[in-house]
């Protein structure tokens, strides 16, 4: 009988794990833009949520939530406020932005309205690309 070697060979072996890192190197920045964009995309989204939700807590108060209340107010009601008929946000996780940090809340003063501020993907003011600020009115 006439044995053969079957399997592969160290070469053969490095050949493949090369090709592997070398795509992994390609491929690796471009799915991590993907997740950046994807995280801009859904702070954007969840900006204008609580926008809108201050917005129907203005509607149901009859006024804006106060910078000492801040976004807390659409999760649960503080103690003695007539005409809240929330919760306007469903958790309190819903007021994290996709990098984890609470959302900024600017109460309104008597020329503006209030603003919803996420500080992008570094959580410091102004930046561009995935770093900008998120702002929703």
């Amino acid at each position: 009988m006439k044995r053969t070697d079957e399997g592969y060979t160290l070469t053969e072996m490095l050949v493949v794990i090369a090709i592997i890192g070398l795509l992994a190197a390609v491929l690796t920045p471009m799915i991590a833009g993907q997740l950046g964009r994807a995280r801009v995309k859904a702070a954007r989204l969840q900006v204008e949520n609580v926008s809108t939700a201050i917005e129907m807590f203005r509607s149901d108060v009859g006024r804006y939530p106060t910078a000492q209340e801040g976004l807390r107010v659409l999760v649960a009601a503080p103690e003695g406020l007539e005409g809240w008929i929330g919760p306007y946000i469903r958790n309190a996780k819903s007021l994290d932005d996709p990098w984890g940090r609470p959302l900024q809340y600017e109460a309104p003063s008597d020329a503006t309205s209030p603003h919803v501020v996420s500080l992008g993907a570094d959580g410091k003011t102004g930046g561009s690309g995935a770093n900008a600020d998120i702002v929703g009115s």
